[in-house]
């Protein structure tokens, strides 16, 4: 089965542990996020979530994946499927390396896989990784403004 993938990364003048804060704090994303504009779930390996994602220029779509990695601090990714398993699957992550200045570079990327994906395929990972683009920004705004108001 044919897999498409989206790669993004951003370095962010921010701890890892300030910008984990941010990024984990799932009930927070509708203050800063525009494209994971939802998130509700356990912080857990194996959880169901309920996620909205607002893409560039289209509708909110809510979809339900489970929670397939949680490395708190390091990384986060969960599965998600359009009606059914093997019609148009993804695996989000988001992994954060720390920099040898003391800031973070967020890695944040898409594997697609699926029967739809061939039908799809451009459309979706070109409207995706716009809103990838789109929520990196604003996480590092959102980070950097935070770690600029901490006390020395």
């Amino acid at each position: 089965m044919a897999t498409r993938s989206i790669a993004t990364e951003i370095d962010i003048a921010a701890s890892p542990e300030r910008v984990w804060q941010v990024l984990s704090d799932w009930r927070r994303y509708p203050e800063w996020n525009p494209f994971i504009v939802g998130l509700h779930g356990r912080h857990e390996t194996g959880a169901s979530l309920v996620a909205t994602v607002h893409p560039p220029g289209g509708r909110h779509l809510t979809f339900r994946p489970r929670l397939s990695e949680f490395s708190a601090g390091s990384l986060m990714a969960w599965r998600g499927k359009w009606l059914l398993p093997g019609l148009l699957d993804g695996e989000h992550r988001f992994r954060l390396e720390a920099l040898d200045d003391g800031g973070t570079r967020l890695h944040h990327d898409e594997d697609f896989s699926g029967l739809l994906l061939p039908l799809i395929g451009d459309r979706l990972l070109e409207c995706a990784r716009r809103g990838f683009l789109q929520m990196n920004q604003a996480l590092k705004r959102r980070c950097e403004a935070l770690a600029s108001q901490a006390p020395a």
